[in-house]
């Protein structure tokens, strides 16, 4: 990408004296990217995808939301094999997050990571096209992602190719998701939407480490037992098709308050507050 467009190209060495070409080459490999170069890198991103064509993304997203049942089927298969509560409360968790790495590293379409990168495109142009473009791509990833998920629930409900103790352990991890008020699903949404789209800013200063922040970030999204409207509609979707929840429930527990605050989380808490910080030199640049 070209650095002297994105109002981030200070040279961290340029303003070293007594230093050889050499040495000015070694601080600049090991100098962190800018905010606005994350900015710029991810933006490009989110062009890219508002310019896919439709049947690309939802072949995507569905991809998704059947890779982010290895989330439950993971952490579910730890959660039934460890007895002891305590660790079991530590380690269960590892299992939420490898879902969200075969999605994030296998560019799957996820809708809270489009919470981000497409929202930067817009707060760019500020215009009604490009508003046009994002709802259109949050409605089909969300939709696809949603499929996704009732078919692999499906199969988790109505099969039984994991043992009755796996099974009760799917129960015991997805009861929690639709028992929450509105109110506290709504915060606990939040919070994931903040931490899902603060992992998509991080992943492009993350060189060879994006496995570990998604592993982290992800991890964190687990312990706390926040909720993502993703990998949540997975364990709803699970506990309606085993007749253990109503659809109903599933809309109005779970879905309508998650989806709100995993979007307020990750384009208000991520997106506005990281563009605030380099909107004056983009701006600047542009003018």
């Amino acid at each position: 990408m070209d650095q002297s467009g994105d109002g981030a190209s200070f040279n961290p060495a340029s303003k070293l004296d007594g230093v050889s070409r050499r040495q000015t080459r070694q601080i600049e490999s090991q100098s962190r990217p800018s905010a606005a170069l994350i900015h710029e890198t991810i933006r490009a991103e989110g062009e890219q995808e508002l310019e896919r064509r439709w049947w690309a993304i939802v072949l995507s997203g569905f991809a998704a939301g059947l890779s982010i049942s290895l989330s439950l089927i993971v952490q579910g298969e730890l959660h039934a094999l460890i007895s002891d509560e305590a660790t079991r409360r530590l380690v269960a968790p590892l299992g939420y997050t490898v879902g969200f790495l075969v999605v994030v590293l296998g560019r799957q379409q996820l809708f809270t990571e489009n919470t981000l990168t497409p929202i930067l495109p817009l707060l760019h142009n500020r215009d009604l096209g490009t508003l046009a473009s994002v709802l259109k791509l949050w409605i089909l990833v969300l939709a696809s992602n949603i499929a996704g998920t009732w078919a692999a629930a499906s199969v988790l409900a109505r099969t039984s190719i994991f043992e009755p103790r796996i099974v009760d352990a799917f129960i015991d991890l997805s009861r929690p998701t639709m028992e929450g008020t509105f109110s506290s699903t709504f915060v606990r949404a939040i919070f994931a939407g903040w931490l899902i789209a603060s992992m998509a800013w991080l992943l492009p200063a993350a060189k060879g480490s994006r496995a570990h922040i998604i592993v982290v970030m992800t991890y964190v999204v687990a312990l706390g037992q926040f909720l993502h409207i993703v990998a949540g509609s997975i364990e709803c979707a699970f506990l309606v098709q085993s007749g253990l929840a109503s659809f109903s429930q599933y809309a109005s527990d779970f879905f309508i308050p998650t989806l709100l605050g995993n979007i307020i989380g990750g384009t208000t808490l991520v997106a506005l507050l990281n563009y605030g910080q380099v909107a004056a030199e983009i701006d600047n640049h542009r003018g």
